[in-house]
């Protein structure tokens, strides 16, 4: 298992209200786990709601008995969740906070996934194939037939989420069960990625035979060409080093 993340502020954006986790080892009793969270808010509000949400469902993972993987990471993802309304309720200026969160763990050459809003997470082999599924407005639309995947990409709403970490007590995550197979490449990225760079391309960077970080360097440098309009966080996890 080899990993490597890297975080970036994007040309236009002031701060970074992105955060990721990475660990190759056990956290609790999952045999490792990755986290990537897009924050959103006020003024330092999105910093603070994706740190605090990733640190919390990393202390409940930490502390859960339980074997099972998405029990464990359905638990850790409720509890962050009340936490952190919790934490909007005492501070006005945190009033409205929210982040989205995709949490992943591999065990036995399976691939366990939970998600929520529209951060996302590939599997890269051949091709590339999007196993979460956005929680957005737009999303909804695509599935209603209402807009092509073209139209999607340009969208004027594209931004609107419709589920994330903070926006209403009961948060509901869906969960993704992948098998594994040789070669496979995994990315979990924000839409800082996503909005500015196609899956094509971001599926021959991710196939490139350079190290782990030069692609990561890699994909951050073409979201930033391409006009880098927000937080971009690039996670590359390889399981069959």
């Amino acid at each position: 298992m080899k990993t490597y993340s890297i975080t970036d502020t994007g040309v236009l954006r002031e701060m970074n209200q992105d955060y990721c986790f990475a660990s190759d080892t056990p956290v609790g009793n999952l045999p490792n786990l990755y986290i990537v969270a897009d924050g959103m808010g006020g003024h330092k509000a999105g910093d603070y709601a994706s740190r605090y949400t990733t640190q919390r469902v990393v202390a409940s993972v930490t502390r859960n008995p339980g074997q099972e993987p998405v029990s464990i990471l359905k638990e850790a993802i409720v509890k962050a969740n009340q936490l952190l309304m919790e934490e909007a309720r005492e501070d006005r200026d945190k009033l409205g906070m929210g982040t989205t969160l995709v949490a992943a763990t591999i065990v036995d050459n399976k691939l366990y996934v939970a998600n929520v809003g529209d951060s996302r997470l590939y599997v890269v082999n051949r091709d590339i194939r999007q196993i979460t599924r956005d929680h957005s407005y737009v999303e909804e639309m695509v599935r209603l037939g209402k807009v092509d995947a073209s139209q999607a990409r340009v969208h004027p709403d594209k931004n609107i989420i419709t589920r994330a970490i903070g926006a209403s007590e009961d948060v509901e995550a869906d969960f993704f069960e992948v098998e594994l197979v040789e070669n496979d490449r995994i990315l979990i990225c924000t839409d800082g990625l996503t909005n500015m760079v196609e899956d094509s391309v971001i599926c021959d960077v991710i196939r490139s035979d350079a190290d782990q970080e030069a692609r990561g360097q890699k994909l951050v440098a073409l979201a930033n060409h391409n006009g880098g309009r927000d937080n971009i966080t690039v996670m590359i996890i390889e399981p069959f080093i």
